[in-house]
């Protein structure tokens, strides 16, 4: 009897003090990778547009994808998956560290010898009939100081595509690994194979997938295993389960920090800059704001990542921050000319659209994109469509993918290898009710506190019920690669290593808080300059370059002081802006106990200055009139 295995683990149990480095031998991996999931052939990708081309023609044969129309959204494409693959499957996402506890209680836990068996069964003979594509990739700039290496080997076209927007392939990163330097293997398939194990062919689909998925993370050895799907961050694997689960873990071992954060730089009228990062669970508003366009006249947002940060103290002392990935893959549900004009300019060609609407005459629609849905649409099922058939037209956690160089707004720098120094770090989350508008942490400590329990309302792209409230702590609550109270503490150590005189400045807001009535009490979209204007003119304070009063404290943080936002021109009452900054000290006790019995699900591995914050929280709110 033949007993089949994965490839051979790497045993990397790292010190979690200094950088942990392996090194693999390439060739013989893909040899390994090979000889299980048995491919007709092995493709090593270079990044090339002609390679790039040559797959997008593929797959428009093969009826994966469908070319828009030339002249209204050039050299773009729409994609339909099965309707059994259209978004992360968070019950089918593992951790498989070596002791569950290291795992936590938010992650799905697997021992890793009994996942590594289980994961030969599946892949054994996975990619007969089709190619396995090598696809060499650097997240963030090649060679960059915060940068990372990692290859995934995959038998979907649609991936490599995607992978190659959202990525840097080429083949000098072969060469910096056959030259020592450590990279993360990731392994895709969508368990499909066009032949038995007697030979017999099997037809294909356009889109190819398997009911079975596993989508495997191995922290020790830095591996990625992913298997069944073929859609958005199950099958890119440098996106989430690579640029946060595994670098997480990567940024714990080494002192830094790979974050689910947007960034941007943001300058004033008076010509000074200010570098933001900011995380928000999905569906809250983290699109709008990377590209944001801003209200207020003087002053300009420059786009400089949508989703994902890499965190690093600099030599300065300043805490330094990149955008690993290449590309945006953003929600399209919702995204207008209104909402996000530069989104709406960046997919103006060369995207690949996904699960949206297709139009008679070759372009793309969703919910959201314009007032009123134009006639004869098709839906993302390829079924024809019609206002008030019950369905949506595109599913609501449709996506496009695209290069991040397309965006109007994108920063002349955002390629800088050596990042960008933060000046102030802001959390937020969808909540009607209670969280104001911004507030201001009173200490890096509180900082982390209010990131800890950041709440929000649940997002489509994501498993579960539409609306309901959970906790979703630095907005990685699906993303985070180990103990997520041990998470905390790490951004405890990471702030105390940075000069307080430079180290950024946190903040949390709200954008979503509604009145009554349901009406929502703030304009968001381009309005939320005005926040963000405060926010660094709260650095400007902190630095000692303004004199003026910018803020009052409250229990929860400093608060915009009267005048100190800007509303002018707004159709904001002074009653609603009283309303976006209150704080009930009653429905904050509530607050205050739910958080208590949140702590309680991790047990004695949350920092003990966290219970602190929280002790504080509730003498701040026993003092309030």
């Amino acid at each position: 009897m033949t007993v089949t295995t994965l490839p051979p683990a790497v045993d990397r149990t790292p010190a979690r003090t200094g950088a942990a480095t392996v090194r693999r031998d390439l060739r013989a991996w893909v040899a390994d990778v090979a000889d299980l999931t048995e491919p007709d052939a092995v493709v090593w990708c270079d990044g090339s547009p002609a390679e790039r081309q040559a797959l997008l023609d593929g797959m428009v044969a093969a009826g994966t994808l469908i070319p828009l129309d030339p002249v209204l959204r050039p050299g773009s494409y729409l994609a339909r998956s099965d309707p059994s693959d259209v978004a992360r499957v968070e019950s089918r996402t593992f951790i498989c560290s070596r002791a569950q506890a290291d795992a936590g209680p938010t992650n799905n836990w697997r021992d890793p010898d009994a996942m590594r068996a289980e994961l030969a069964g599946v892949f054994e003979g996975s990619m007969r009939g089709r190619t396995m594509y090598v696809v060499p990739f650097s997240m963030g700039p090649l060679g960059g100081p915060i940068s990372q290496l990692g290859v995934q080997l995959t038998d979907s076209p649609y991936v490599v595509v995607g992978m190659q927007t959202m990525t840097r392939v080429s083949r000098r990163v072969v060469a910096m690994i056959d030259a020592g330097a450590s990279f993360v293997p990731a392994v895709h398939s969508v368990g499909a194979p066009l032949r038995t194990v007697s030979g017999t062919a099997v037809a294909d689909v356009p889109w190819p997938c398997n009911d079975t998925k596993y989508i495997a993370h191995f922290p020790e050895t830095r591996e990625i295993w992913s298997f069944g799907s073929g859609y958005g961050g199950n099958a890119l694997l440098g996106k989430k389960c690579f640029a946060l689960r595994i670098a997480s873990v990567m940024g714990r071992d080494e002192g830094w920090l790979a974050e689910h954060m947007l960034l941007v730089r943001l300058t004033s009228p008076q010509g000074r800059r200010y570098h933001v990062a900011a995380a928000f669970p999905s569906a809250c508003g983290k699109t709008n704001l990377a590209m944001l366009t801003p209200s207020l006249p003087g002053w300009r947002v420059e786009t400089l990542g949508d989703d994902i940060a890499w965190l690093r103290a600099g030599p300065d002392g300043t805490l330094r921050a990149i955008n690993p990935e290449a590309g945006f893959f953003g929600v399209a549900p919702g995204t207008s000319v209104a909402t996000n004009p530069a989104a709406i300019a960046t997919l103006d060609h060369d995207t690949v659209f996904t699960n949206v609407a297709l139009t008679p005459d070759g372009d793309v629609w969703w919910e959201g994109l314009t007032p009123e849905p134009p006639e004869g649409l098709v839906d993302w099922t390829g079924q024809p469509w019609e206002p008030g058939c019950g369905r949506p037209a595109a599913h609501p956690n449709s996506r496009f993918t695209v290069a991040a160089a397309q965006c109007p707004t994108i920063a002349d720098s955002w390629e800088d290898p050596d990042g960008v120094p933060l000046d102030a770090i802001v959390f937020g989350g969808r909540r009607a009710t209670n969280v104001p508008l911004v507030a201001q942490a009173h200490s890096w400590e509180h900082g982390v506190f209010l990131g800890a329990t950041v709440s929000s309302e649940q997002t489509a792209a994501a498993e579960g019920t539409v609306g309901e409230l959970r906790r979703d702590p630095f907005a990685m609550l699906p993303f985070c690669g180990y103990d997520m109270a041990d998470h905390w503490a790490h951004w405890l150590r990471v702030g105390a290593t940075l000069d307080p005189a430079t180290r950024p400045l946190v903040f949390q807001v709200n954008w979503f808080r509604k009145d009554a009535a349901g009406r929502y009490l703030w304009p968001g979209f381009g309005e939320n300059v005005r926040v963000l204007a405060w926010i660094v003119e709260q650095v400007d304070r902190a630095r000692g370059e303004r004199t003026d009063v910018g803020a009052v404290p409250s229990p929860v943080g400093l608060l915009p002081a009267p005048g100190a936002l800007d509303t002018s021109g707004l159709d904001v009452t002074d009653e609603d802006l009283r309303a976006l900054l209150d704080v009930d000290p009653r429905t904050w006790a509530v607050e205050a106990d739910l958080t208590e019995d949140f702590f309680a699900g991790f047990g004695d591995r949350v920092p003990a200055a966290l219970h602190h914050q929280l002790a504080l929280l509730r003498e701040r709110l026993s003092g309030t009139p």
